[in-house]
C-alpha cells in the first residue's frame, strides 16, 4: 500500500526533521523544503498527499503560498495543515481563510500533529455511498468531485465539498456545529467549533448564486434547502 507523502514546507531544520521522523515512523513518506521556492520543485515533481506549511517562511510566507497553491489546479484539492506559532483567533481564521485546512500551533505535541494529519487525510477521502445527490438544481457528484449549480460548475474546495456533500444528504435538517464537527471532521478532538463557522463562510462563497440555500438558523446550527429562493 502506497505511504500518504507529506511535504513539509518549514525553514527550521530541527523542527523539519522531527517533524519527518515521527512521520516516518507512523507510515507517512515526508519530503522536507525550506521555502516556497524549493517546495515548489517538489510539487512540480510530484503532487503531494498533504502539505505541511510554516506560516513565517523566508520570501513567500506560508498565508501567500496557500493562496497561491489554492488557485493551481494540481494543488487546489491538496490538503494544508498550517505549522504556526499565532495561536490567536483571528490569525487561525486567517489561515483557514487563505485556503489551509487545518492548523497546528507551536509548540505541539507528536500525537496532535498524527491526529489533524490523519483526520484531514479522512475528509480527503472520497464517499462511498451515494454517489450522485441533487438538491433542487445543486448537484454534487462524488465519483468526480465535482458541483454543478443550474449546469455550471462551481470551484469547491475538498473540505467545503465533504461538508456540502453531507448537508446534501441530510438535507432540510439543522445541524449543529458540533454534529458536523462529528460526522464532516470526524476525529474532531483537536478542532475547534469556530472552524465550521469559517468553512460555512468558504462553501458559500463556492456557492456563489446558490449560497442562499445554505441557511444559518440562528442558536441552533446550519440548514441546506431547497426551498431557498435563490
Amino acid at each position: 500500500m502506497k505511504k500518504p507523502r507529506v511535504l513539509i514546507v518549514e525553514d527550521e531544520s530541527s523542527i523539519a526533521e522531527l517533524i519527518a521522523v515521527n512521520l516516518r515512523h507512523n507510515g507517512f513518506d515526508p519530503l522536507w523544503s525550506e521555502d516556497g521556492e524549493s517546495a515548489q520543485r517538489e510539487i512540480d515533481t510530484a503532487v503531494p498527499d498533504l502539505i505541511l506549511l510554516d506560516w513565517m517562511l523566508p520570501g513567500q510566507s506560508g498565508l501567500t503560498l496557500a493562496r497561491q497553491w489554492r488557485k493551481d489546479s494540481r494543488t487546489k484539492a491538496v490538503p494544508i495543515v498550517m505549522l504556526t506559532a499565532r495561536g490567536d483567533e483571528p490569525d487561525k481564521v486567517a489561515g483557514l481563510d487563505a485556503g489551509a485546512d487545518d492548523y497546528i500551533t507551536k509548540p505541539f505535541s507528536t500525537q496532535e500533529m498524527l491526529a489533524r494529519i490523519r483526520a484531514v487525510l479522512r475528509r480527503r477521502a472520497p464517499e462511498t455511498t451515494m454517489e450522485r445527490v441533487e438538491l433542487g438544481e445543486l448537484v454534487l457528484d462524488s465519483a468526480t468531485h465535482r458541483v454543478t449549480w443550474q449546469g455550471a460548475p462551481l470551484k469547491v474546495g475538498p473540505t467545503e465539498f465533504k461538508l456540502l456533500s453531507y448537508l446534501m444528504r441530510h438535507a432540510e435538517r439543522v445541524h449543529s456545529r458540533s454534529q458536523l464537527l462529528d460526522k464532516v471532521w470526524g476525529d474532531h478532538v483537536y478542532i475547534e467549533e469556530r472552524t465550521v463557522d469559517v468553512h460555512v463562510k468558504r462553501l458559500r462563497e463556492s456557492l456563489g448564486s446558490a449560497a442562499a440555500m445554505l441557511e444559518t438558523v440562528r442558536g441552533a446550527g446550519y440548514r441546506l434547502t431547497a426551498q431557498a429562493t435563490v
